[in-house]
C-alpha cells in the first residue's frame, strides 16, 4: 500500500509540472502577443506620426501606415495635416468710425511639417487655434478695417481682404502656420448706414446711366454730321463733274459746229419723229440752211 501511494504522487506531480508549463507557455504568448499590439500603430492617410520617446520628440515626420515603436517605453501620436477652418465673429470700426456688427471672417490654414516640432514643443497642436489664430485673426482684420472708409469696405470689400490676408499670411507663416485663404463672409452696418449707401449707389447708377445716353446722342449728333458731310462731298464730286463734262461739250462746240450733231447722234432711240415731211431730225434748221434751199 505504502509504494502505490508514492507512484500516485509522482504521478500527480508530474502532471502538475506539465499544466503549470503550459499556464507558463500561454502567459509567455499572451506577454509576446501584447508586446506585438503595442509596438505598432496606425497613422491615418492626413496624417503625421510624431514618436516621443519618454515625452521627448524623436521623429516628427511618420507617414501614413503601420509605424514601429518600442512598447511601453515610445508612443506615437497623429497630427492632422490637412487644411483646417477657422471662423470667428467679431465687431470693428471703420476710419469714420461707422460700427461694423457681425464681422464674420474665415481662415483656412494647415501647418508646415519643417516647423510642425517647434510648435509641439512650444505651443502644442491644441492650443494653435487660442495662441495664435484668436488674437492675431481679430486683431489684423480689426487694424486693416480701421484703415478704410465705411462707403470703400462696402464697394472694395475685395482690396480689404487681400490686405488682410497679406497682413495674416506674414504673421503667420512665420510661426508655423500657412495660410491657404481668407474671406470676410459677412459685414453688416446700421440700417440708416445701409440705406445711405444703398441710395448713393443708385444714385451712382442713375448718373452713369445718363453719362450713357449723352454719350449716346453724342455718337450719333457725330455720325450725322459725318453723313451730311459725306452727302455734301459727294454732292461738290457731282456737280465738279457735270462741271466738267459742259465745258468739254464747250470745247468741243467751239472746235467742231458739228459736235451736237454727233452727239443726237448718239443719244438717238432709234424711234423717227411722228411729224411726216422732208425733215431730217439730225439736221438744225436755221436760217442758212433755208437760205441754201432757196438757192
Amino acid at each position: 500500500m505504502q509504494k502505490f501511494s508514492t507512484e500516485n504522487s509522482k504521478k500527480d506531480g508530474g502532471e502538475g509540472n506539465f499544466k503549470a508549463k503550459i499556464v507558463v507557455v500561454v502567459l509567455i504568448a499572451v506577454v509576446v502577443l501584447i508586446l506585438i499590439f503595442n509596438s505598432f500603430s496606425v497613422v491615418n492617410e492626413g496624417f503625421i506620426g510624431v514618436k516621443y520617446r519618454f515625452g521627448k520628440i524623436v521623429n516628427s515626420s511618420l507617414s501614413a501606415g503601420l509605424n514601429f515603436h518600442i512598447p511601453f517605453i515610445e508612443e506615437i501620436k497623429p497630427v492632422d495635416t490637412r487644411e483646417q477652418v477657422y471662423e470667428v465673429k467679431t465687431d470693428a470700426y471703420t476710419s469714420d468710425t461707422q460700427t461694423v456688427d457681425a464681422l464674420q471672417l474665415k481662415l483656412n490654414y494647415c501647418y508646415d511639417g519643417s516647423q510642425l516640432p517647434e510648435i509641439i514643443r512650444s505651443i502644442g497642436v491644441e492650443n494653435v487655434e487660442a495662441k495664435l489664430l484668436v488674437p492675431n485673426v481679430a486683431k489684423i482684420s480689426k487694424d486693416e478695417i480701421g484703415k478704410v472708409k465705411a462707403e470703400d469696405l462696402v464697394q472694395n470689400r475685395s482690396v480689404v481682404q487681400t490686405a488682410i490676408y497679406d497682413s495674416l499670411k506674414e504673421t503667420l507663416e512665420s510661426q508655423g502656420v500657412i495660410v491657404t485663404a481668407f474671406a470676410i463672409e459677412n459685414i453688416s452696418f446700421d440700417d440708416a448706414f445701409e440705406q445711405s449707401i444703398q441710395a448713393k449707389v443708385i444714385a451712382a447708377q442713375d448718373a452713369l446711366k445718363m453719362q450713357n445716353k449723352t454719350a449716346e446722342k453724342e455718337e450719333e449728333a457725330k455720325q450725322q454730321v459725318i453723313a451730311a458731310q459725306a452727302q455734301a462731298d459727294s454732292e461738290k464730286i457731282k456737280a465738279d463733274a457735270e462741271a466738267y463734262a459742259i465745258e468739254k461739250v464747250q470745247g468741243q462746240l467751239k472746235n467742231s459746229p458739228n459736235y451736237i450733231d454727233y452727239m443726237k447722234i448718239q443719244n438717238w432711240d432709234g424711234k423717227l419723229p411722228a411729224a411726216v415731211g422732208d425733215v431730217n431730225p439730225f439736221v438744225a434748221i436755221d436760217g442758212n440752211s433755208q437760205s441754201n434751199t432757196s438757192n
